[in-house]
């Protein structure tokens, strides 16, 4: 018998560890080869790594939640033959040593119930409660035995506690549940610690890392959509039956890719350390999307090469494998432009977070129908936000409003968008 020693691989993009999100075997488990043994938390994506060979597992490297350096021995399989690690470094196998029985305290003896006579019952005052009246031999008894008259129900004139309702409350044990129960408003002091692991923790780690070293500089212009809305309702009417709803972001992407290379600095990539801008003819556009585990960002690559139909499409099965846990590792990764978008959820206004190391970010509101003055007259018109943020050590304010602008005119006059 010998041991097969199963390392973390480099899951790409260089990164020196990675956070075990979810053991599948433990030791003593019997496992074939491409069995999977555990879920692994990249920067993007979980990875599920399968076994290389068959054995038995005799060592796990950490528990899940742990964060495990790249290299390191994740996995000691016992396998049939040599292995690839000698016997030297086989783990010892520890010998079970029976440890001494501690001596048994002598049982202590319970402590009689106390009578019912000698219980005294302390209730704090119910908030509701109006001023109470009561007699001064009726409060200096309710002194006595330690009872708050503000949850005593009281059967006198305007509520009043009378002698009788004191005795016969004493008698009830003390009994808040003779009060009304809209009176009773308990105070709540559960807490409950969550731990942050897998993407919400990669999620914490880049937020923080985007707002500690991006200088923001967000950008918010309102746009006229009726006509775009116009003509995707006309396209959806007349799709064929193998094309896509539309939505509005197929032609914001589509925008996009005909205002970037105006603006190359907004479809980049920015090394800090090196200080470097890779600027890109391609345009690699992220799409937010909410899913059960967090924030992902799938990529729809080349979407210079596309029409608005296959921007739809893409866009549709990039979400949907995001959704559903299927986006591959280079699915997620790539992206030089991001678009975030909260739907019909909307808001007047968001201030997005860029997605490092890009520069640029643009955040699509809420379409709401408003009226506005247009060609002199007052009319009901589709109007939409959009709220953008930059990297402002690379991208100028201006060059920013600018960038924004010439969207603006691309999304109210639709038909430009295809010329």
């Amino acid at each position: 018998m010998g041991h097969y020693s199963f390392k973390l691989p480099d899951l790409g993009e260089g990164i020196v560890e990675s956070e075990i999100v979810d053991w599948h075997v433990k030791v003593g488990d019997r496992v074939a080869e491409d069995d999977l043994l555990v879920d692994v938390m990249t920067d993007k994506a979980t990875v599920e790594l399968s076994s290389p060979v068959a054995g038995v597992i005799a060592k796990l490297g950490c528990e899940a939640g742990e964060m495990f350096a790249v290299g390191s021995e994740l996995v000691l399989i016992e396998v049939e033959g040599e292995g690839n690690q000698s016997e030297a470094a086989a783990p010892v196998k520890e010998e079970k040593v029976d440890a001494p029985v501690a001596p048994q305290p002598a049982p202590v003896a319970a402590a009689p119930e106390p009578t019912a006579s000698a219980v005294k019952t302390t209730i704090s005052h119910v908030p509701g409660r109006h001023e109470i009246l009561a007699a001064p031999s009726v409060r200096r008894r309710a002194r006595e035995e330690d009872i708050d008259l503000g949850v005593v129900p009281g059967t006198g004139p305007a509520g009043r506690i009378t002698n009788s309702d004191l005795v016969n409350f004493i008698a009830a044990g003390g009994m808040q549940a003779a009060l009304p129960v809209n009176n009773l408003r308990a105070a709540r002091s559960e807490t409950t610690e969550v731990p942050i692991r897998g993407l919400r923790r990669v999620i914490a780690q880049k937020m923080v890392a985007a707002k500690r070293s991006i200088p923001h500089y967000s950008y918010v212009e309102e746009i006229d959509v009726t006509a775009l809305e116009e003509l995707r309702q006309h396209l959806n009417e007349n799709r064929k039956p193998n094309q896509p709803k539309l939505t509005l972001l197929p032609f914001i992407m589509q925008a996009l890719t005909k205002v970037l290379p105006e603006f190359p600095a907004c479809n980049a990539r920015y090394d800090e350390e090196r200080e470097v801008l890779t600027q890109y003819e391609p345009v690699h556009i992220g799409i937010a999307t909410m899913t059960e585990k967090g924030l992902m960002v799938p990529v729809v690559k080349h979407a210079e090469a596309m029409d608005i139909w296959q921007s739809a499409a893409e866009l549709s099965r990039l979400s949907e494998a995001a959704r559903g846990g299927s986006a591959r590792s280079d699915e997620l990764t790539g992206s030089t432009v991001t678009i975030t978008s909260l739907g019909a959820i909307g808001g007047i206004v968001t201030t997005p977070v860029i997605n490092a190391p890009e520069t640029a970010i643009i955040g699509v509101n809420k379409l709401q129908e408003k009226p506005v003055v247009h060609h002199g007259e007052i009319v009901v018109r589709k109007i939409m936000n959009l709220s953008s943020s930059f990297d402002h050590r690379i991208v100028d304010g201006y060059d920013a409003a600018l960038m924004v602008q010439a969207l603006k005119r691309l999304l109210e006059n639709p038909a430009s968008i295809f010329v």
